[in-house]
């Protein structure tokens, strides 16, 4: 699911995102702040793979938690062995052997994004920031993760949040 930042959310950190929850379970919650990309090229960041040479692909700033550690958010074909799905066709890992190989051997549909650091919560932490309304939540699907256009995915979310809902009224049997 995508969490999407409220209005009224002060904290800048999360000022207008729209976070994919990777794990959520007992021992907190982890997300990937998506809309946030940076000016440093990917190429920069990682000079040793030689396959991001000459590419323009942008680092994304994941969230504040551990910074200087690098993720990597992919939509890919078939499993990744060093990978954890997120959800079907949906990975999440750090091996530059895999970033390479969706650089040189990508298959239709397979993208990728990078992400320096992540956002954290501990338990129970969260739930207590809905409570107070600091967070909305939207399905995965039918929302392009991996836009050209990162900066509209806040506004299109919230738009998405505020439509209306439609209740059917189906005959009972």
């Amino acid at each position: 699911m995508l969490l999407v930042a409220s209005p009224v959310l002060t904290d800048p950190n999360f000022d207008h995102t729209v976070l994919l929850l990777i794990k959520h379970g007992a021992e907190g919650t982890l997300g990937l702040v998506l809309n946030r990309s940076t000016s440093v090229r990917l190429s920069q960041a990682l000079p040793n793979l030689t396959a991001l040479k000459g590419t323009d692909h942008r680092l994304f700033v994941g969230g504040p938690v551990e910074p200087t550690r690098l993720l990597l958010l992919f939509r890919l074909k078939e499993p990744a062995g060093d990978a954890r799905p997120v959800v079907d066709g949906l990975y999440v890992g750090s091996a530059p052997a895999l970033l390479e190989r969706v650089l040189t051997e990508a298959k239709p549909n397979e993208v990728f994004r990078a992400f320096a650091g992540f956002a954290g919560w501990a338990p129970g932490q969260l739930e207590f920031e809905m409570r107070q309304g600091s967070w909305g939540v939207l399905p995965l699907e039918g929302v392009d993760i991996f836009s050209n256009d990162p900066a509209a995915l806040w506004p299109d979310s919230l738009a998405r949040l505020q439509a209306p809902r439609v209740i059917s009224h189906e005959p009972s049997p």
